[in-house]
């Protein structure tokens, strides 16, 4: 077996513990309100999420081809496979840092960030296909603030239509639509974020000459979907309590708009082939449902250390994409 081939294999294992990692630090959102108001009980929201994961990884794979070849091109690339290491290596490290902390920060700006930082440390700031980049951060930034909006006015209508109902009885009909919004929610998750992983063993595969095309293996598909529901499998009770319940207090009506606009939002970009943070979409989400019910009962105080990680996500994920990339270079086998 030739060492680049050990590089490749090397790089689908960690490719794939990135989305083990990412099933249980951002498909948390996705359960968090269903959680919170008591719709469903932690063990059948972990396992309904895991299920709808999968299924959503399997349907679509537009986003894996933006991630193989929008940041850089991967038929380009000198040393295409430890930039890709050191991507992973640096996503992986910011994860574990902000799931510890219990801070929903986004596992897409990490391993975009640290791509485009080990690019740049590999081959320079030629290498980065900056019209690419640029609509995939133009999508990051945009889809928050869509949420956001989608949230306000969603809750504003359902508010409107049921102001004369009894409010116990209302959440109480809530509570039972919300166990179809949280499956909902958790399939459009799958569809966007586990192509995230499927794109770098893609752009691994091509930079090892074993691939061609950026056309997504099925075996890839398969094999990031199943790691995200193992990962999902495993919970993320951190993040859970940080978007169910420290963001504002979420009744089922709350959830019920909150998770509609996060399937809304992560579907959509899906379709038009954006990967999107569904940390920050389900988040904002919260957000604006919350100011659309009562703007004093969100926690604004945690949602501005929220946005203080998500802006800092980027350029720290590229620094530390950068000296990984170096101190793998030192190494004889890189």
């Amino acid at each position: 077996m030739n060492s680049l081939l050990v590089i490749v294999v090397l790089i689908v294992i960690v490719a794939l513990a990135f989305d083990f990692i990412n099933g249980f630090h951002d498909t948390a959102n996705t359960i968090a309100t269903a959680v919170s108001t008591k719709a469903l009980t932690p063990r059948v929201a972990i396992t309904l999420a895991a299920v709808m994961n999968f299924l959503g990884a399997l349907t679509f794979t537009g986003v894996a081809q933006t991630i193989t070849s929008g940041i850089a091109n991967p038929f380009d690339l000198e040393n295409g496979t430890t930039v890709i290491l050191a991507a992973l290596i640096s996503a992986i490290i910011w994860n574990l840092i902000t799931w510890l902390f219990g801070i929903p920060s986004s596992s897409s700006h990490a391993i975009i960030g640290a791509i485009a930082g080990a690019v740049i440390a590999s081959d320079g700031f030629g290498a980065v296909q900056f019209g690419g980049f640029i609509s995939i951060v133009e999508g990051l930034i945009l889809s928050p603030l869509v949420a956001f909006g989608v949230g306000y006015i969603l809750y504003s209508i359902i508010k409107l239509i049921f102001k004369n109902r009894n409010l116990a009885k209302t959440n109480k009909q809530f509570r039972r639509v919300q166990m179809l919004t949280a499956a909902v929610q958790s399939y459009a998750h799958g569809t966007n974020d586990a192509q995230k992983s499927m794109g770098i063993i893609t752009m691994a595969l091509i930079v090892g000459g074993m691939r061609t095309s950026t056309e997504v293996p099925f075996w890839v598909q398969v094999s990031c979907a199943t790691a995200m529901a193992l990962g999902t499998s495993i919970g993320g009770w951190r993040i859970i309590k940080t978007v169910g319940g420290k963001i504002m207090k979420i009744r089922p009506v709350n959830g019920v708009a909150a998770d509609l606009t996060g399937a809304f939002t992560i579907f959509g970009a899906t379709l038009v082939h954006l990967p999107v943070s569904t940390t920050h979409v389900i988040s904002t989400a919260v957000m604006g449902v919350g100011t659309a019910h009562r703007i004093k009962g969100v926690n604004w105080s945690v949602a501005q250390s929220m946005i203080v990680t998500w802006v800092i996500t980027l350029p720290v994920t590229a620094l530390i994409g950068a000296l990984i990339l170096y101190c793998l270079q030192l190494l004889p086998f890189f």
